[in-house]
């Protein structure tokens, strides 16, 4: 660990995150199961537009972030009560939060439909997608170390990708690779949802990817794809000389004050947790994926974490505490993802709102930070079903910040159809 992360270990705080695209009306089953994997890649027909779920009209604020007043709360209950009726989402956990504006922390419905248990505020989940904020993370450490290079190309560090002479680490990290989503391959759905409990390594998730033809140049466009965070995984344990998870729990988990974060490296789910349902299955029925191996997601998204650590991570990641200044100038260069929304190294930035969401069977999340009101906002749900092409987490991310920050809206479009 760097002096300087030794330094700021002690002054990480509070955390955030986001992503969700809808999926396109006529998508063959892989490409629906990457819509509820942590990579949100959508290879279809046709970009499909975002659900809109009605909501009791709201009494926004403008300009300034509001006093989270019983008013307020209120609005905010309907507005996340209408979702979850509309999207049928068994249980949400909500906390949002700005110096001086009070908080609002909200739990909703139920942690296991079987028993009928409530859910609580103080429930583990599976974070998806949100495990890319830190595999990133630790690769810009290494970056900070001078161990590593953002613009080294990946075949320094990994034999045999694609264009690995001239894919660079940055372009990985920002989603400009050009290589084929592991997890949009139909082998790979098969081979998931027939066994969901098995176990997967990082070389044969990459199999699945480079089997196919690279989709376009590097750094020619972006498209949001799980394949690169596998190989920055990869990048992270050659250069470091220990595991993915080790590494990250020793130099990110623990310096930013994180008590119950973790990488699990099998199917371990730790007590309490809700029990999470997907629609992602071999026969498109709802099945329980509480404990499906989320190694398929790896690098990209097999972490969990809880409520309080979220809302920690999120000013940790978003201000830069574990990076030098330098670097976290270079992750917060976003370039154009999608309209409205920029990308950096491993963050997104909606309207805004800056950090990632995540998905996967069961579970998705939605961890952000607005700077100009240093305002967090969390959420986290038990289902990766969508609602009209919509992912369930982003319909909470809009209707809520239409209430607290109407100039600042989250919203995600459908990723653009990448020809392959």
């Amino acid at each position: 660990m760097t002096t300087h992360r030794r330094r700021s270990a002690a002054v990480a705080a509070v955390a955030a995150g986001l992503l969700t695209l809808p999926v396109a009306a006529g998508a063959g089953p892989a490409a629906a199961y990457a819509r509820g994997t942590a990579a949100y890649a959508r290879d279809a027909a046709a970009p499909a537009q975002a659900a809109t779920v009605p909501v009791p009209s709201p009494t926004p604020v403008s300009g300034e972030f509001p006093r989270l007043t019983p008013a307020v709360a209120r609005q905010l209950d309907d507005a996340v009560r209408m979702v979850m009726a509309e999207a049928k989402v068994p249980g949400v956990i909500v906390a949002l939060s700005a110096p001086g504006k009070g908080e609002y922390v909200r739990a909703f419905g139920v942690a296991d439909k079987a028993t009928g248990a409530p859910m609580t505020p103080g429930l583990n989940m599976r974070i998806g997608s949100e495990t890319k904020t830190f595999t990133v993370t630790a690769l810009l450490e290494l970056v900070d170390d001078g161990k590593a290079g953002l613009d080294d190309p990946i075949g320094k560090y990994v034999a045999g990708v694609p264009n690995g002479d001239r894919i660079t680490l940055r372009q990985l990290a920002e989603m400009r690779s050009g290589l084929f989503n592991y997890s949009a391959d139909e082998g790979f759905f098969k081979a998931l949802t027939s066994d969901p409990r098995r176990p997967f390594t990082p070389q044969e998730l990459l199999a699945y990817s480079f089997k196919h033809p690279v989709l376009f140049e590097p750094g020619a466009k972006f498209y949001y794809d799980n394949t690169n965070l596998i190989l920055l995984g990869l990048v992270v344990e050659k250069v470091s000389g220990i595991p993915l998870a080790d590494y990250i729990d020793r130099e990110v988990v623990k310096p930013a004050g994180l008590k119950h974060t973790l990488f699990p490296t099998g199917a371990e789910f730790p007590e309490p947790h809700a029990h999470g349902y997907t629609d992602q299955t071999a026969t498109g029925k709802t099945e329980d994926a509480t404990d499906w191996n989320p190694s398929w997601g790896w690098a990209a998204g097999a972490m969990i974490s809880d409520l309080t650590d979220l809302r920690s991570w999120a000013k940790t990641l978003a201000t830069g505490t574990l990076l030098t200044p330098a670097t976290q100038a270079e992750r917060l260069k976003v370039i154009d993802a999608l309209p409205g929304t920029g990308y950096g190294l491993g963050i997104f930035n909606v309207q805004g709102w800056i950090g990632h969401n995540g998905s996967l069977p069961g579970y998705e999340s939605l961890t952000v930070y607005l700077p100009q009101a240093q305002a967090t906002l969390v959420v986290l749900l038990n289902t990766d079903t969508a609602y009209q092409g919509s992912e369930p987490s982003t319909l909470f991310g809009r209707a809520i910040t239409e209430i607290v920050t109407p100039e600042h809206v989250f919203t995600l479009p459908a990723q653009p159809v990448t020809g392959h």
